[in-house]
């Protein structure tokens, strides 16, 4: 068959052929359509029919990492929720019972937040409310997202038990999460310490290294002067002694300089780190202008690398080297406090500490360290405890800066100055305590640096460290007294034990727990779910008592969280055993990363609630940036408690840019919503994308990419119309045994037994982009524009009986029943569409399947071997006939009978017993071995094949269009082939 039209004296016997009949529209409308397979599916109860189907199938658990219930879905979130789906589809159609629960994260301060905006909004004050009906409003907030994001996820075509997802805010979720905080407390990992943590003045709490992200932040920059105490000898009574700390004399003068980018920590200043490994020398000011912080005769104590770089940023204009500062030496040195008769509480000694953190890399060569305000500093500060006890120096902590970022009396003549204010701005801090130095003649520059700062993710306003008083789980503390059985150690064995998609998160993940400090769990918050513990008012010991911890787990059962906030809680869980009064109770509540840490064990283990989960499960999967978030928590909570990994394999995916590889901003105006392109396109052509890229990279998407799919897909559902328009022919009697059908069909199903193993092998590895690839590489080359052209003919105009037409008719089916099923985990919708046009009965659905089994008998590798160069010959024809197009020497390719030369005798071999002229879709071919006139087409790729273009002789079938003697043969049938007078016999005595 071809694409010309019958001339005005032939006779239409189009109503004899058989050509493709199906109502699967051409144009998608997916936008319009997939609405009603969603309210197909929620009718028939899809996800409990496979539950109920697959209830005897080995489990597979992909645990769902809560989404937050703060706002409308974005494009992560589909990308996320998208492949959560394909995977789950995909492991259901494996033979798996691939249940999924999705759940969400409902506590926290970005709840917290929105309802104290709108109580500013409306003048009221969050502390005039009682906090159980603040925390209502937390809830009803969360619930009222969580009900938007499940339609919006729903939309996208995830299928899961929407009716009963899990949330951290529920009863049993709450009471589970004081359970595993209770059994933390129980084993001895959970302590009340004091370390400089990352604290948000903004939201007055504490955060975690997940809630923080880094921007682009411009900070004051000082250089500092430390004078050094001269110290030689001691008198103890008469008796002169040489000091062990003694000063040497070269340096009695000499100031050591320090450089910070956070002046209002000065105040805090405990001590000066510097290097073993770093050359240090003595510099004198030999040339400064006369108005210059530093003078002329200034000595000053440098690291050599940076003391030039030193003197320019202080516009000394001549400095000499008097001598090298031994390592021994800076040990022996103790400083002032360059503050010191600004006010009172400054007059104490500054020691000099040798840290393993001090680099040459910038500033001085030594480090400010103010142990409240950095955890290197605090690292130092408390590993040197017994010799600053040697020395006589106390080694409290200070309190310098208080929640809302105000000096306390800890920072003397500075209290009530400000370090950040309530929107995030510089207070007054920086400039009052530069002026201070300066009055004091202990500053020698000061500038300004742009650099990347840490800010919360949610306020986006920078951050400060900050020593307060929090609770901690140890990360190096024997657990239950078993030597080297920490939970660093349990979290890195079941690193070790896990598998990770890509490879590479694994040693991200184990780096991140190998240098972790101690888990800071509390949180100066109301909405979350309380640290249930109670502390010996006298003694500060936590109490451990199983029966108090029952009580309080029950009431949360019954009543929530907020049972621990109603009055008369403390005798409630105390009982008659304890005093009320001899115990404080906890008022923090518990890092929202510890609530979703503890998903396993109120999820994957609650077998009453979701019977068709497992613990552990068989895989986590979220953002790269879950490495440090969902996955590093999850991690700690089920090693603390359990011993070992929530999860056997961990998958992560990168971001979404822009097209251009931008990181997406609503500042640019280069956000893509999911909604957006739903409404334009259909959820199918989001999944589409999602499937086709790499998701282990950042992912690209714009309106050029978008484009790419919506073509992609054009092409996939045209060849499924085709499919299904010449399916509507085929009868169960149309049935052929693959051992009775031509080479051709044969070959289609070596390719389909190949394709088995390589769509399989790609969703067992969560290959998605490579399924994609192998299913449109077929579909499009080896089915559109080979397979189904060169059987055209055969099945428009074959007989009934034509064992070739059955043959072509059977494969088909095959094609239709493997290609639905394996695309069926990435176009959902359109997969249900194709499925129910073939199989309209009620009940039926594509996702009640199961990827067919494709006999490997079908492989025959010698015939794909013979068929690679029969294709290669058609390759040169087609080349050769395209020209003759071209030129208008032809109209289709049935009015051609090329020559074909064949020089290498493997092409002859291969065309033994072919129809060339079939499978090149000419009406006849002349083959001869030859090499062909030196005028004749040829390929650079095909050596050895060349061919010369011929016109057909004979007329034309007026039902085929083919050109050919024999039409006119048979008397009956004077205008068609033989081949065609014998089906229009056949049609006409079965009715047709």
């Amino acid at each position: 068959m071809n694409d010309t039209a019958p001339s005005a004296t032939e006779k239409d016997y189009s109503a004899t052929l058989f050509l493709p009949e199906t109502e699967f529209p051409m144009r998608a409308g997916l936008p319009k359509r997939e609405p009603e397979w969603l309210k197909r599916w929620e009718d028939m109860d899809i996800y409990a029919l496979q539950r109920e189907q697959a209830k005897d199938r080995p489990l597979f658990t992909l645990h769902d990492g809560p989404p937050y219930a703060n706002g409308n879905i974005h494009i992560g979130h589909a990308l996320n929720k998208t492949l959560k789906d394909m995977i789950s589809r995909s492991k259901q159609m494996a033979g798996f019972n691939s249940a999924y629960v999705p759940g969400w994260d409902c506590h926290g301060l970005p709840i917290e937040w929105k309802i104290e905006e709108q109580y500013r909004a409306k003048g009221k004050d969050k502390n005039d409310v009682p906090v159980v009906e603040f925390r209502q409003e937390c809830r009803t907030f969360a619930e009222q997202w969580v009900d938007v994001q499940r339609e919006e996820f729903k939309r996208l075509g995830i299928l899961g038990e929407w009716d009963n997802p899990y949330l951290t805010m529920s009863f049993d979720a709450e009471a589970q999460i004081a359970r595993e905080l209770m059994k933390v407390s129980m084993s001895g990992q959970l302590y009340r310490g004091s370390k400089p943590v990352m604290w948000s003045v903004v939201e007055r709490t504490a955060l975690a290294e997940a809630e923080i992200e880094y921007q682009d932040h411009e900070s004051d920059t000082i250089w500092v002067k430390f004078p050094v105490v001269p110290r030689n000898i001691v008198r103890d009574g008469a008796e002169m002694k040489a000091d062990p700390h003694r000063t040497p004399e070269a340096l009695w003068t000499a100031s050591v300089v320090i450089w910070t980018t956070t002046p209002w920590t000065i105040p805090a200043n405990r001590a000066i780190s510097f290097s073993s490994r770093i050359e240090y020398g003595l510099y004198e000011v030999t040339e400064a202008p006369a108005e210059n912080w530093a003078k002329v005769g200034d000595k000053l104590i440098l690291a050599d690398k940076l003391a030039a770089e030193v003197f320019t940023k202080a516009k000394v204009t001549g400095f000499e080297r008097r001598a090298a500062v031994a390592a021994d030496e800076l040990a022996s040195i103790t400083a002032t406090h360059p503050l010191r008769g600004h006010a009172d509480g400054y007059a104490f000694d500054v020691p000099l500490l040798d840290g393993e953190h001090v680099t040459d890399d910038a500033g001085t060569g030594f480090v400010h360290t103010a142990p409240g305000h950095g955890l290197d500093d605090f690292g130092i500060w408390m590993e040197s405890t017994r010799l600053l006890n040697e020395r006589g120096i106390d080694p409290k902590i200070p309190y310098c800066v208080d929640d809302g970022g105000f000096y306390t009396k800890d920072a003397p003549g500075f209290e009530g100055a400000r370090v950040i204010d309530d929107n995030g701005k510089k207070g007054d801090a920086n400039q009052r305590v530069i002026t201070a130095l300066a009055e004091h003649g202990n500053i020698i520059a000061r500038g300004r640096v742009k650099h990347q700062y840490p800010h919360s993710w949610r306020s986006k306003k920078p951050v400060i460290f900050r020593n307060t008083p929090q609770w901690f789980v140890y990360m190096d503390k024997d657990i239950e007294g078993e030597a080297g059985d920490t939970l660093r150690a349990r979290a890195l064995n079941a690193i070790d034990a896990t598998k990770f998609y890509p490879a590479t998160g694994q040693n991200r993940l184990r780096a991140m727990i190998a240098d972790r400090p101690d888990w800071v769990l509390s949180r100066q918050r109301a909405w979350g779910v309380p640290i249930t513990v109670f502390v010996h008012r006298q003694s500060g010991e936590i109490l451990r008592d199983e029966a108090v911890n029952h009580r309080i787990a029950q009431s949360f059962e019954e009543e929530g969280a907020d049972a621990w906030y109603q009055p008369g809680a403390a005798e409630r869980y105390l009982g008659a055993d304890y005093k009320v009064e001899d115990y404080e109770m906890v008022r923090d509540v518990l890092d929202v990363w510890f609530d979703s840490g503890s998903t396993h064990s109120f999820v994957l283990r609650n077998k009453q609630k979701w019977p068709h989960l497992k613990f552990p499960a068989s895989m986590y999967l979220e953002g790269s940036d879950q490495h440090r978030g969902w996955f590093h928590s999850s991690l700690l909570e089920s090693c603390a408690t359990n011993g070992h990994a929530p999860y056997d394999s961990v998958l992560t995916h990168g971001f979404t840019m822009d097209g251009e590889g931008r990181k997406m901003s609503k500042s640019l105006g280069n956000t893509v919503a999911p909604q957006d392109i739903i409404k334009q396109f259909g959820a199918d052509i989001l999944r589409l994308w999602v499937a086709s890229s790499d998701y282990s990279e950042d992912l690209r998407l714009g309106k050029e990419i978008i484009q790419t799919t919506v073509d992609s897909y054009r092409k996939l559902r045209n060849s499924l119309r085709w499919l299904l328009g010449n399916l509507a022919h085929f009868r169960k009697d149309d049935v052929v045994d693959p051992k009775d059908m031509p080479e051709l069909e044969r070959l289609m199903l070596h390719r389909l037994a190949q394709l088995d193993t390589g769509v399989r092998a790609a969703f067992i590895e969560y290959d998605y982009r490579k399924v994609v690839t192998l299913l449109t590489n077929f579909m499009n080359i080896e089915l559109s524009a080979f397979y189904f052209d060169v059987r055209k003919d055969t099945l428009y105009c074959d007989p009934i009986s034509s064992i070739k037409r059955r043959s072509a008719l059977t494969v088909l089916d095959h094609l239709f029943n493997a290609l639905t099923a394996w695309l069926a985990p990435i176009l959902v919708f359109t997969m249900e569409e194709c499925w129910l046009e073939r199989h309209p009965e009620e009940g039926s659905s594509v996702h009640l399947r199961q990827f067919p089994d494709i006999p490997q008998t079908w492989l025959d590798n010698e015939l794909a071997a013979k068929w690679q160069l029969i294709r290669a010959v058609r390759r040169v024809v087609t080349g050769a006939l395209e020209i003759e197009r071209r030129e208008k020497r032809i109209g289709s390719s049935l009015e051609a009978a090329p020559k074909v030369f064949l020089a290498d005798a493997r092409y002859v071999v291969a065309l033994e017993g072919q129809d060339l002229a079939e499978i090149a879709i000419t009406s006849a071919i002349d083959v001869k071995q030859d090499e062909g006139p030196g005028e004749a087409f040829r390929l650079d790729d095909v050596p050895g094949v060349s061919v010369m273009p011929a016109l057909a002789e004979g007329k034309r079938c007026a039902r085929s269009w083919k050109v050919l003697p024999e039409v006119g043969s048979d008397l009956d049938y004077p205008d068609v082939s033989p081949r065609d007078a014998q089906a229009l016999r056949e049609r006409a005595a079965a009715g047709l």
